[in-house]
């Protein structure tokens, strides 16, 4: 359970913030944020839908935040604040609190340890922090936060609001738009994995694209974007890319696309904008996927995909004895294909087209 905030909320100034009906005492006040099971009086929850109905009935938060479809199931709750979509209401509280657990920001300035090209250009309210390297020629837009140890390079120009955690590696002339957060220990703009092959071995080719990224993506920590070989790399406004996530050289990803941690996706892909792509997926190269596509976890994608939808790959959890009798089945597939073509054949059925 987080830390209670430094002062209790009222109900009512919830309800404002969020624009909220408020159905209860306005002047019930709350401290913390908590799951359902886990809140106590001095907290706020959510419901989300109603397999959560049960947890619902049982819970002790003081504030419930809640449609007004399943309001009526929440009736011994003090305080129900009725919105239209209680997950995006409970994010924007959990940025409230986590604002207010912080405190204020830090002073602006740059650290005595830190070191600042004499061409970099800062916008006002800039911080810098310990150890961090900023190239020749960066502009860095206002109210950015640069944490301990990061290092930018040559030519990086970062928009407004945007936050370095400690650790962050942007390579020369990267691009970032505005509010763009990456956590620590992400890479953006190495070196795309090019190599021509020749009877001496591999032949180095030059990377001498770029990466743009644009406004409001956060980016997990330790992941890597390749810049491109030729053409820019590009990761579209809004998207959100989990930890330890690879995006190799030319990629084009559209708007508001967000990508679970551990995927790998192999150069010169396109990926539409809105889609949802799970933890371990891997996708080959020079291949499309269009808007709205929701790829689920562990699928390997070897081929375009040119409609919406859900697509799945990989191997669900078995039991392992399960598992080795399925895999026995599998090896099976070509010879009982074979099988039913000879029996096809013998009762006269039309031949199979594949």
């Amino acid at each position: 359970m987080h830390p209670a905030l430094p002062s209790p909320i009222t109900a009512h100034d919830i309800a404002a913030r969020l624009d909220a009906t408020l159905i209860g005492d306005p002047s019930t006040t709350v401290c913390r944020l908590a799951s359902l099971e886990g809140a106590q009086g001095d907290a706020i929850s959510f419901i989300t839908h109603k397999r959560y109905l049960a947890a619902a009935r049982q819970t002790l938060a003081a504030i419930v935040l809640v449609d007004e479809r399943l309001a009526p199931e929440l009736s011994h709750v003090p305080v129900r604040l009725l919105v239209p979509d209680p997950y995006v209401a409970y994010a924007r509280v959990s940025q409230w609190f986590a604002q207010l657990l912080a405190g204020p920001d830090a002073a602006a300035g740059i650290h005595p340890t830190a070191i600042l090209a004499q061409s970099a250009q800062l916008g006002s309210k800039v911080r810098i922090d310990a150890g961090a390297v900023i190239g020749e020629q960066t502009v860095i837009g206002a109210e950015c936060l640069i944490g301990p140890g990061c290092s930018i390079g040559r030519g990086v120009t970062m928009g407004s609001g945007c936050r370095l955690d400690a650790g962050v590696v942007l390579y020369d002339g990267i691009t970032l738009g505005e509010r763009v957060i990456i956590h620590s220990g992400a890479v953006i703009g190495a070196d795309g994995f090019g190599f021509a092959p020749s009877k001496q071995g591999f032949v180095k080719i030059a990377q001498l694209g770029s990466v743009r990224i644009g406004d409001d993506v956060e980016i997990g920590a330790n992941t890597t974007i390749d810049r491109g070989a030729l053409d820019d790399t590009v990761i579209g406004k809004g998207c959100k890319l989990d930890n330890q996530v690879q995006i190799g050289h030319n990629v084009q990803i559209g708007e508001h696309t967000v990508i679970a941690g551990c995927t790998g996706i192999a150069g010169s892909a396109v990926i539409g904008s809105r889609c949802m792509i799970g933890g371990g997926v891997g996708m080959v190269g020079h291949l499309r996927i269009c808007d709205d596509v929701i790829i689920g976890g562990m699928a390997m994608v070897d081929r375009p995909v040119t409609e919406p939808g859900y697509y799945s790959g990989g191997w669900p959890l078995q039991a392992h004895a399960q598992w080795e009798r399925s895999a026995v089945l599998l090896k099976q597939l070509p010879a009982l294909r074979q099988r039913i073509r000879s029996l096809s054949t013998l009762v006269g059925l039309p031949k199979d087209p594949s």
